[in-house]
């Protein structure tokens, strides 16, 4: 369950930022944008470590988690649909990071 989790959010991220590339202002979602795209490779990070049982698995989900939560945070002040996706997306990530975390 925990890469489903991971997968789920690599996919809103990577839906999030094209849609903000594509908005009517670009610019103002710029850091929208670099959260999605950073969360989303740290994301796929994470579902590889957690689908191998890795060794740095609890390293790499606490990183997650914080990825997940700085990304929601911002997608979270967008009033756009994919924006709102990804938040909660990024919080059920965030949950099960925080899970594997210890």
């Amino acid at each position: 369950m925990q890469v489903q989790n991971h997968e789920a959010c690599l996919q809103a991220c990577n839906e999030c930022a094209a849609a903000c590339l594509k908005g009517a202002d670009p610019k103002a979602m710029a850091r929208c944008v670099a959260l999605d795209l950073e969360r989303a490779d740290i994301c796929c990070l994470a579902a590889a470590s957690i689908a191998r049982c890795g060794e740095q698995v609890q390293a790499i989900c606490a990183l997650c988690r914080n990825a997940c939560e700085s990304c929601g945070t911002e997608c979270s002040r967008h009033a756009m649909e994919h924006c709102r996706r990804c938040a909660e997306t990024c919080q059920r990530c965030a949950e099960a990071c925080q899970a594997m975390a210890h």
